[in-house]
C-alpha cells in the first residue's frame, strides 16, 4: 500500500485549525476555558499554526479525573488548544486509516458508530448458532507505542506529520509505564487505538474466517455455525494479540455461547429478535432516572439540565426494546418528549 505524504500542510494551516476549533467546541458544555478560546479563536489558531510550522508546539499537561461508571477509569482531558490540534490531525489521518479499515470495524469511522454495530450484530445473530465475545484487557493502558508507531508508518511517510503523531503518542497517559498506554478521553487516542487493531481485523476475516464479525474499539464479536471453529479462532486471535500487538485478550471475560442466550456487547444484551439493556446498564439507567427525578423534586436540578439529561437517557432507551421498562418507570408507553415535558411541568 502506497504511503501518504504531504499531510502536515493539511494540519498546520489556519483554515484547517479554525475548522478543527469549531469541531472541538461543537456540542460541548461551555466552560471558562472553552469560552475564552472561542472568544479569541482566530488569534489562538494563528499561534498554533506558527508553533506547528516552527516545530515548537508542545502539548500541555492533562487535567485528570476519575469516572466510576460503567467502571472506574481515569480520564485525561487535554487543554482546549491541544484538542484543536487533535481534531486537525485526525481529519488528515482519517482517510489513511480508512484505506486499510475493514467494513466490520465500527468505531471512529464515518457512517458507522455504536448503533450500527449493534444492528449488525443482531443481523448476524439470526444467521449463526454461536458467538465468541473477546475484548482486550486494559486496552488503552497497554497499547505499545512502538507497535502503534510502526502501524501508522505503514500508511504515512510525511516526516512532519509523523513528528506530530509521535508527539501525542509519547505524551502518553499519566502514570503509564514508559512506552505504553494512550490517555483515555482524547480524540487522537480513539483514532490511534481503533487503527491499532486493524491488523487483527484482517487476520480474523482473511485467515481465521468466520460467518460474521463485528468490532467496536476493543470489543469483538465473532459468529459462526460451528462452536469448534470459534474455539480455534479464540486461540489464534489470542496468540496474535499477545505475540504481534503486545496486548492480552481478557480470557476471564471471553464468552463462547449460543446466540439464543443473548450476546453481551456495548453494555447491551443482543438476541436475534430483540435488543435489551445488559444487567449493569439497566441498573445504571434506572438509577439515573430516579436520581434526576429526586434532584428535580429537591430543587437541586433546573429544568434545562433535567430535560437535557433525561433526553440523553431516553435517546438510548428508544433504540432498544424497552417498552416494558419505560412503562414501569414513567407510566408512558413511548417514554419520549411528552413524558419529559410532563415531569418538568
Amino acid at each position: 500500500m502506497k504511503r501518504a505524504g504531504n499531510l502536515f500542510d493539511s494540519v498546520a494551516n489556519f483554515p484547517a485549525l479554525m475548522a478543527a476549533g469549531r469541531k472541538a467546541l461543537r456540542g460541548k458544555r461551555p466552560t471558562p476555558e472553552s469560552m475564552a478560546f472561542q472568544y479569541s479563536m482566530e488569534t489562538e489558531c494563528l499561534a498554533l499554526e506558527r508553533e506547528l510550522r516552527d516545530a515548537t508546539y508542545v502539548p500541555r499537561p492533562y487535567r485528570t479525573f476519575t469516572v466510576m461508571e460503567p467502571k472506574p477509569r481515569t480520564i485525561s482531558a487535554a487543554a482546549m488548544r491541544d484538542r484543536v490540534v487533535h481534531h486537525a490531525l485526525c481529519a488528515a489521518l482519517e482517510p489513511q486509516f480508512e484505506r486499510c479499515a475493514v467494513y466490520h470495524s465500527y468505531a471512529c469511522r464515518p457512517g458507522k458508530g455504536s448503533h450500527a454495530a449493534v444492528r449488525q450484530v443482531q443481523f448476524l445473530a439470526r444467521r449463526s448458532a454461536y458467538f465468541l465475545k473477546l475484548d482486550v484487557s486494559k486496552f488503552f493502558e497497554t497499547i505499545d507505542h512502538d507497535v502503534l508507531k510502526t502501524a501508522i508508518r505503514r500508511l504515512v511517510k510525511d516526516p512532519l506529520a509523523l513528528w506530530l503523531v509521535d508527539l501525542f503518542i509519547d505524551h502518553g497517559a499519566p502514570g503509564s509505564p514508559q512506552g505504553k498506554g494512550l490517555p483515555i478521553g482524547n480524540l487522537t487516542s480513539q483514532y490511534f487505538a481503533n487503527h491499532y487493531l486493524s491488523r487483527l481485523d484482517h487476520l480474523i476475516i482473511e485467515d481465521v474466517g468466520t460467518a460474521g464479525y463485528v468490532r467496536y474499539m476493543d470489543d469483538m464479536i465473532l459468529l459462526d455455525p460451528s462452536k469448534a471453529h470459534l474455539r480455534k479462532a479464540d486461540a489464534v486471535v489470542s496468540a496474535f494479540a499477545s505475540d504481534v500487538l503486545c496486548v492480552r485478550i481478557k480470557s476471564e471475560a471471553t464468552v463462547l455461547a449460543p446466540v439464543s442466550e443473548g450476546i453481551p456487547f456495548l453494555g447491551l444484551r443482543i438476541f436475534p429478535s430483540v435488543v435489551r439493556f445488559g444487567g449493569p446498564a439497566k441498573r445504571r439507567f434506572i438509577r439515573g432516572v430516579r436520581n434526576l427525578d429526586r434532584w428535580m423534586a429537591e430543587g437541586t436540578c433546573d429544568g434545562e439540565t433535567y430535560t437535557r439529561s433525561m433526553a440523553s437517557r431516553m435517546g438510548m432507551a428508544m433504540h432498544l426494546d424497552t417498552a416494558g421498562l419505560r412503562r414501569s418507570l414513567f407510566g408512558w408507553p413511548k417514554g419520549g418528549a411528552g413524558m419529559i415535558r410532563a415531569r418538568i411541568g
